[in-house]
């Protein structure tokens, strides 16, 4: 029994950085991709084949993240050197910069109208800018540890932030006050993202855990443990139903987020996968990691009817054949198992490990 699903497969790797790729973003017209690194550069790669890679110098120590402009015309990039630049990705590079924190500027992102950029940092701030002009329009003081992240909502009223005090923290934009915190006791937070509904965010997590929380409730939904290594970072496919996991156990997981389990295992960087991505329209995904590589990957769930997917695959729950795939909860909308389908899973057992070994393939290039 075959499934429609094709698994997504390596088209691209680019190697061109001296250093940890630390961040990667595509641009929306699907013609180039933005990496930021370890090693103080940014780096445009065409996508085009025979058309040269940008190596974008400027930034005085590591690029933290970097991030393209909803329109695409801009780049924004942040550093160790505590500043943000804005570049043209052209074959020129120009640039301008703006002093942005006292520390470390860990994480820059743009608004879903590009019309203003809002900075995370080891100074424990956040701050909001203009684009335009980069005027500073206010900061956001309540994290007593240095902060990792910051994105703001798919609507651009709400901000969440994760920082080193284990907290995530979800902040209104207009009133400028942290409505809630969500307290992780694991460990910190690496990474955190919206889902394109606006209504949860996933938070990567140090103790190699994923967490998916709802932000109207403010309840768990789902949680995690399919990594064996720390999780440094996430993307939600713009459909909403997948999430695209990296970590350090050098692998990325792709998760049914309706379903509430591991789709696939995906295997090609050589040590840490530092940054993940999906593309605008997730028909691609692509991957940064320790060892200075870029890869492009094609995903596989664009074009197929998802409900037939699910009745061919028969497997309704990952029952650990996985690889110790336990997750704990299914997003709210999904009714729990009934017995009679965990027993026909389990009757089903060994057609199921089959599947899944057809369905987490082993993407490591062969020497």
């Amino acid at each position: 029994m075959t499934s429609a699903l094709d698994d997504p497969t390596l088209e691209r790797h680019f190697k061109g950085h001296r250093d940890t790729i630390t961040s990667v973003d595509f641009n929306c017209n699907m013609k180039q991709i933005a990496t930021g690194s370890m090693d103080s550069c940014l780096m445009i790669w065409n996508l085009k084949p025979q058309m040269r890679a940008y190596r974008f110098v400027g930034h005085k120590d590591a690029v933290t993240s970097v991030q393209f402009s909803p329109s695409g015309h801009l780049v924004a990039s942040a550093s160790r050197d505590k500043t943000v630049r804005l570049w043209v990705p052209s074959v020129k590079g120009e640039s301008t910069a703006f002093r942005a924190h006292t520390g470390t500027v860990r994480s820059v992102s743009f608004s879903g109208d590009g019309q203003t950029l809002v900075t995370a940092s080891d100074d424990k701030t956040l701050k909001v800018w203009t684009v335009h002009r980069q005027k500073f329009l206010f900061s956001l003081n309540q994290h007593i540890n240095w902060v990792r992240c910051a994105k703001f909502s798919p609507d651009g009223r709400l901000i969440v932030s994760a920082s080193d005090d284990k907290s995530i923290k979800i902040w209104d934009k207009t009133s400028q006050e942290c409505i809630h915190s969500f307290y992780e006791h694991g460990g910190c937070v690496n990474y955190v993202d919206f889902h394109p509904s606006g209504t949860c965010i996933a938070a990567a997590c140090t103790d190699n855990t994923v967490k998916v929380w709802d932000i109207r409730t403010n309840k768990l939904l789902q949680h995690y443990q399919v990594h064996s290594g720390v999780v440094n970072g996430l993307s939600f496919h713009p459909s909403g139903n997948y999430l695209i996991t990296a970590s350090n156990d050098s692998t990325m997981k792709i998760l049914d987020l309706l379903e509430g389990r591991l789709l696939y295992t995906l295997h090609g960087h050589q040590g840490p996968v530092t940054c993940v991505t999906f593309s605008r329209t997730g028909d691609y995904f692509a991957s940064g990691g320790s060892d200075e590589q870029v890869m492009v990957w094609k995903t596989n769930f664009k074009s197929t009817d998802y409900g037939e997917v699910l009745q061919q695959t028969e497997t309704c729950v990952d029952l650990g054949g996985g690889g110790g795939a336990a997750t704990v909860a299914i997003l709210e909308q999904r009714l729990t198992l009934t017995e009679d389908k965990l027993k026909e899973c389990i009757d089903n057992q060994h057609q199921i490990n089959l599947q899944l070994h057809r369905r987490e393939p082993d993407l490591q290039p062969r020497d």
